[in-house]
């Protein structure tokens, strides 16, 4: 019981990567898969989330697909569910699935509170909801691991720092909803420090399909690239670190 029906080995861990038909989310399930693990695409969309499995299976990679949207906690229970039957247990969570929409708005009047909802119940509550509905399984795991993606523009260190490539982005529902990530990843790693799990934010980088404007002086990495760090840390060893919030670099100042 327990153990991933997959071609690399009964004992290789299980790791849903939310968020995961494209983009970042898409590259942390297959770096997961090649580093031996069964990944379980998490998708809105069940046949993006199909699809984007069997591109995976056909590199060779143990890939299955769960529907599941963050905002919908419906949607979450029963993922959670069908993960129980399938596998028994949980040995990675990376919380990806993330909206900014108000880089996309052209409007000056940023602060509005139905943008500043409509982000935080993906980014924090949607978050929250997966770890919520998703810890019991990750309890029976040997050596769980909770990677959250967040991002430096979410330090208030960095937002506030002149000399950041950041400053002139000026996003705040986006940076808001991931100082509020932050914060509860260091709540989250002190309830569960009796625990083998680990949880940590991580800022893969600028990416290429990331929505927020780009700044000229900051080449954006690949989603191959970025997807690494995120990686790294879901993969910790028992000495890894918890409660930190890091980037490729190493720690970023909240």
């Amino acid at each position: 019981m327990g153990m991933a029906h997959s071609g690399n080995s009964i004992t290789s861990k299980v790791a849903l990567v939310t968020g995961a038909n494209r983009g970042l989310g898409f590259e942390i399930a297959r770096q997961l898969g090649q580093a031996g693990s069964t990944v379980v695409i998490g998708a809105r969309d069940p046949q993006r989330g199909d699809r984007a499995a069997a591109l995976l299976r056909a590199e060779g990679l143990g890939a299955e697909t769960a529907t599941l949207d963050v905002a919908d906690p419906a949607s979450v229970q029963d993922a959670a569910r069908e993960l129980r039957d399938r596998f028994g247990t949980l040995d990675i969570l990376v919380n990806n699935a993330g909206i900014a929409p108000e880089a996309a708005t052209e409007c000056s009047e940023v602060v509005s509170a139905s943008l500043f909802r409509h982000t935080f119940h993906t980014n924090l509550i949607g978050a929250v909801s997966t770890v919520e509905w998703l810890l019991p399984l990750l309890r029976r795991s040997e050596a769980g691991r909770i990677v959250n993606v967040s991002t430096t523009m979410g330090s208030l260190a960095d937002q506030s720092d002149p000399g950041s490539p950041y400053y002139a982005t000026v996003v705040p529902a986006y940076q808001a909803s991931k100082a509020a990530l932050n914060s509860v990843t260091v709540g989250l790693a002190k309830l569960l420090a009796d625990t083998p799990i680990k949880v940590n934010a991580i800022c893969p980088g600028f990416v290429q399909t990331d929505i927020t404007p780009m700044n000229r002086d900051h080449a954006p990495l690949t989603p191959a690239d970025a997807a690494r760090v995120v990686v790294r840390y879901a993969l910790i060893d028992d000495d890894g670190p918890s409660g930190g919030f890091f980037d490729a670099d190493g720690p970023i100042a909240w």
